[in-house]
């Protein structure tokens, strides 16, 4: 049954020793951690680490012959991060999913690989299986990223094909994929709610990837195909974006002249700055799986949002954002900073974001408050009963 799957399904088992033998091999992988880890000497002395790491991944991943155990061996670097870039990680709703279950977790999307590591970390630690993670080929420009990604349970969305045709036979592979893996294998699927990220802080569920999760099943209801598969809302919270900067820069050149095309290399960076830097404190919470879904692919997204949006965590720094945004929502009635938050906090988030404000060109600026402000006008909306 896998064989129809075989180019974009993460790796089995039995594959792990092979591919992990390869990337051990591959030069612009072992130059990459020479850099990462040696940033110093990794120019003059690169020829001589390449080796050492080599030999000393080889002995640290001795005798992993699963990606279970891999994953085991990954979740003490993932520790390190989240000691070394965050002021801490808290989970919320993990109590709506039962173990031995799979589901769909659909999420909003911030940064390209810390939202499902984060995810996965909070699974792991309950003792529950990780989900298989959906990325864009895009991401994948080089084979030893793709190995990287399909070693730690990704399967591949094809995003970079235009033909029509091409993309509804890719579509339909997907879809076939993603039923067969909660259907059949028990496993379970983690999904971003739109393609890419929501680089000015707007989450909402594109109803074309819902459609898409159908494709497959056409012989079955709408309701009926996407209830099988038990849609699970996932919203993530950082307190502070990395890549903020990046993004504003971006949303203003857009802005100012119809499009903007990314820079060699520039997906790696976002990828290596949304790893390390600094995020304050993270939050995830798992809403509740959807048992009624709804006929309409439209409606079912709006059901999704409300507990993306509504579940999402605000932080000091997103009302001070939204306090000096221009698109403040006249509808809304925003409570006092004071009355949510310790003086302390507020004091610590004031500095944090004039340093942040102060590091973006003013021009660029009202990009920047719109990520950390559009959390607050959805909640409140949505609070308030008022459309989104």
């Amino acid at each position: 049954m896998m064989d129809e799957f075989e180019a974009i399904r993460p790796y089995a088992d039995a594959e792990v020793p092979a591919v992990m033998a390869r990337l051990f091999a591959d030069r612009e992988f072992l130059d990459i951690l020479a850099r990462f880890r040696f940033p110093r000497l990794a120019g003059p002395m690169g020829w001589m680490l390449k080796p050492l790491i080599a030999q000393r991944l080889r002995r640290e991943f001795a005798g992993i012959h699963s990606v279970d155990t891999l994953q085991a061996r990954i979740e003490m670097y993932l520790d390190r991060t989240i000691e070394r870039a965050t002021d801490g990680i808290t989970y919320s709703g993990l109590e709506n999913l039962q173990p031995g279950r799979a589901y769909l977790f659909i999420a909003n999307h911030r940064d390209i690989v810390m939202d499902p590591a984060f995810v996965n970390y909070a699974l792991y630690q309950t003792k529950m299986r990780t989900p298989r993670i959906a990325i864009g080929d895009n991401l994948l420009q080089r084979p030893f990223v793709s190995d990287l990604m399909r070693l730690n349970k990704s399967f591949i969305v094809r995003r970079s094909i235009t033909g029509r045709r091409e993309k509804l036979a890719a579509y339909q592979v997907l879809s076939a994929y993603i039923n067969h893996s909660i259907r059949n294998d028990g496993e379970s699927i983690w999904i971003a709610q739109a393609e890419g990220r929501a680089k000015d802080g707007d989450d909402r569920t594109d109803s074309a990837i819902l459609k898409m999760l159908h494709m497959s099943r056409k012989d079955e209801p709408f309701a009926d195909s996407l209830a099988t598969l038990r849609p699970t809302p996932v919203s993530i919270s950082y307190e502070y974006d990395p890549c903020d900067q990046a993004k504003a820069r971006e949303l203003y050149i857009r802005a100012t002249t119809g499009s903007y095309s990314k820079a060699p290399g520039e997906d790696d960076t976002s990828i290596a700055l949304g790893i390390t830097g600094y995020k304050g404190r993270v939050h995830v919470s798992f809403g509740k799986p959807v048992t009624e879904v709804p006929e309409d692919a439209k409606q079912l997204a709006v059901d999704i949002d409300q507990q993306i949006l509504g579940d999402y965590r605000l932080f000091p720094v997103n009302y001070l954002a939204y306090r000096i945004w221009n698109d403040r929502d006249p509808e809304i009635t925003i409570p006092d900073l004071g009355d949510l938050f310790t003086p302390a906090e507020i004091e610590r988030a004031e500095a944090e974001w004039g340093k942040r404000l102060a590091g973006c060109p003013s021009v660029q600026q009202p990009y920047l408050i719109q990520q950390y402000a559009t959390p607050v006008r959805n909640q409140y909306r949505l609070k308030a009963g008022l459309s989104l």
